[in-house]
């Protein structure tokens, strides 16, 4: 129940004047369906329009107001001509232009002989003071604003709507108990949250708009308190949520290990031994696994699995995509050959009669493992005693979709994985809502990978060696050729996929195999098939390749303008091949013109192959904001702070969130009810669905 303070703000704007079905349809598109989203739709820059009185200071091309005398209305000829208005002001002659123009209105609304103030873009047009389509048509020029926010806008939206639209929405801003401590605000500078919403509505200069005005950065830092404090808040919950208790047998476990062709690294087996320890408790477990590309994940995430499988718990397994999860099916299988676990594989591409025997015999617990993709959320999957779920790529996930798995059944224990290391100081940013493992070491058999970067200029000797690599005699040597596009770009001078492939495919033939995102799903495993087969020797592919594919054969990793991708993408890429006994390498082709930033990214790539030595360099060239905004789907978005602004003031939240917390856990306090006002503003009531607002 949100408190009744807000229900204003949580009103839809079609309750505001001026805002029909159509309207409302363009503005929820633009903004969101509520009055408290398009109070934080702020505006990105301001137009001046001073006012002119003298011809000799008015500059062309800015924004300005005059007044003038209407002499003469001129109708268009004919649909090209605009219509045109005439008169003469304290600036000189003056011509008012309209493109489809209603003439008839505008003869009655500016009849000849009346006076009127005109704002807009001022342009010269032979000793004429021109201005077309004016913003405003006054009678005074009171009336028109000397400082105007200019919003974010989307087709059939004006800028004038939007802020009649918002001005309506600011008289609705209630007076709120203060969620900040005094001598915090005092110490930065910030206003109070109601005049700080105000302000950010109200610039007057450019200035105004930047991220780092205090009124801005105050309502950034709130939006980053309220994400902290919802996962704080969702980790303590957990932490006192009764969970399903899997103590291990061994009876699954001991003969699994002894089947394995390998010896567990040492950083397995203590990760291994923290899951268990949780899994074994009677505390729910929500763990973080990060590892780098080709730690042995999966392998740990068996022996979780396991563990429920024991306790007569069935386990479920998902992964982002259907190549991925048909690849963890077989490979899962592999490992399991020969131990009475059932497995069973469900994609959104199972259909019909396959479809219901598989959903009915999950639930009549006829299957011990279920490994599937987004599938799995849907709500005709029914587990029968579901003790353990594990999300792979974790980032690839909202905190909503693993949070939808893990409510299959209550208690029930769950384990999220990527391979894209977070930097320690943001692991907390990130999923403060759970225990964090770390998988540091590969294992011994794995290949080092020989990283080179050379220019695009040499793409047809690269050519040519390839052809010759992989027609030696006896040669199993396999290809991947990653490009940034799937077709060709006037306004890109990206190589297109389908480029790459029609000129590989003039060497290679029918050796070339193409997969990339707008393909059909049969099409791409089909394709993967053949290359995993050895039937191809070279893959062309876009990034849908990233994660977790799988060909140990693979030993060339080819990535075309690597200067375009960021650091977590490269090491994802080089990270597919180098998985089997034969010694790898990783070209990384650059166009001519390579930024700073991009020259320090290749050269990182070139030095190292340690994923979290490359997660805190990739910090430090981008900042914490971008690692964790909008570039990587599935951690924090934040709306009101920018990226830079969120890596300058996150670990500050995070940790006034702490403090918070452990003072008032409960958030019982006169300040803890005013945080959860916060919670509700940001809709992160959501997430901490347990907490009743005071």
């Amino acid at each position: 129940m949100r408190p009744s303070i807000l229900d204003p703000l949580f009103q839809e704007i079609s309750t505001l004047a001026g805002v029909g079905p159509r309207l409302f349809g363009r503005l929820k598109a633009l903004a969101g369906p509520l009055v408290i989203d398009v109070l934080f739709h702020l505006p990105t820059h301001v137009n001046q329009r001073p006012v002119y009185t003298h011809s000799t200071v008015v500059e062309p091309g800015t924004f300005g107001t005059v007044s003038m005398v209407i002499e003469a209305h001129h109708p268009s000829r004919n649909r090209r001509q605009p219509y045109r208005i005439t008169g003469t002001g304290q600036v000189g002659a003056v011509e008012l232009v309209f493109f489809h123009a209603h003439a008839a209105y505008l003869t009655q609304k500016y009849p000849v002989g009346r006076t009127v103030w005109v704002s807009g873009r001022l342009e010269k047009r032979g000793g004429v003071l021109q201005i077309r389509h004016p913003d405003f048509i006054a009678d005074r020029s009171e009336e028109i604003p000397l400082h105007e926010a200019v919003y974010p806008l989307i087709a059939g939206v004006g800028n004038r709507f939007v802020s009649h639209v918002i001005a309506q929405a600011l008289t609705r801003i209630p007076d709120l108990p203060e969620w900040l401590d005094a001598a915090f605000l005092k110490q930065q500078g910030w206003p109070n949250w109601q005049t700080a919403l105000k302000k950010g509505h109200a610039p007057l200069t450019a200035d105004d708009t930047s991220p780092y005005r205090a009124a801005r950065l105050r309502l950034a830092y709130d939006e980053l308190l309220a994400n902290q404090l919802a996962l704080l808040l969702v980790r303590q919950r957990n932490k006192k949520e009764v969970g399903i208790s899997l103590p291990s047998t061994g009876r699954l476990l001991e003969a699994f290990k002894l089947s394995l062709p390998f010896r567990l690294t040492g950083a397995q087996q203590r990760v291994s031994a923290e899951i268990s320890a949780d899994l074994s408790s009677s505390e729910k477990m929500t763990r973080l696994l990060q590892g780098d590309v080709g730690s042995g994940k999966t392998v740990v995430a068996v022996l979780a699995l396991l563990q429920a499988v024991e306790n007569r718990y069935q386990g479920a397994f998902m992964a982002p995509t259907d190549i991925l999860a048909r690849q963890h099916f077989q490979g899962i299988s592999r490992l399991l050959e020969g131990l009475p676990v059932r497995l069973a594989l469900l994609t959104g591409r199972d259909k019909g009669k396959k479809r219901s025997e598989l959903l009915k015999a999950l639930a009549l617990g006829e299957i011990d493992i279920l490994i599937g993709t987004h599938a799995l959320l849907t709500e005709e999957v029914h587990f029968a005693h579901l003790g353990l779920v594990v999300i792979d790529e974790q980032h690839k996930f909202g905190v909503h979709q693993r949070l939808t798995l893990a409510q299959k059944q209550k208690g029930v224990n769950l384990l999220v994985m990527t391979a894209t290391p977070i930097p320690r100081t943001l692991a907390l940013t990130a999923y403060g809502d759970m225990d964090v493992s770390r998988l540091d070491e590969k294992p011994a058999n794995r290949q080092p990978i020989e990283t080179r970067v050379l220019s695009m200029t040499k793409i047809p000797e690269l050519m040519e060696k390839i052809r010759q690599l992989t027609q030696e005699q006896g040669s199993r040597t396999q290809v991947y050729w990653i490009c940034p596009l799937v077709e060709t770009s006037e306004k890109s001078d990206l190589t297109a996929v389908k480029h790459r492939f029609e000129a590989l495919q003039k060497i290679f033939h029918e050796r070339v195999g193409l997969v990339h995102g707008k393909m059909k799903g049969e099409e791409k495993d089909a394709v993967m098939a053949a290359f995993s087969a050895g039937q191809l020797d070279v893959l062309v592919a876009t990034t849908v390749i990233e994660v977790g594919v799988d060909v140990p054969t693979a030993s060339v990793m080819v990535i075309e303008h690597a200067e375009r991708f960021g650091l977590a993408g490269l090491h994802q890429l080089r990270g597919r091949v180098g998985r089997g006994s034969t010694r790898s390498s990783c070209l990384l082709l650059h166009g001519p013109h390579l930024s700073q930033t991009a020259q320090a990214r290749l050269n990182i790539m070139r030095e190292t192959d340690d994923g979290f030595v490359i997660a805190e360099e990739d910090l430090k060239l981008r900042g914490a904001g971008e690692i964790l905004g909008a570039r990587q789907s599935g951690l924090p978005v934040f709306h009101l702070a920018s990226e830079d602004v969120a890596s300058r003031l996150l670990w500050t939240a995070t940790k006034d969130a702490q403090v918070i917390l452990a003072l008032d856990p409960d958030l019982i306090s006169e300040r803890g009810r005013a945080l959860r006002i916060l919670l509700y503003l940001f809709r992160k009531d959501r997430e901490v669905n347990t907490l009743k607002a005071g």
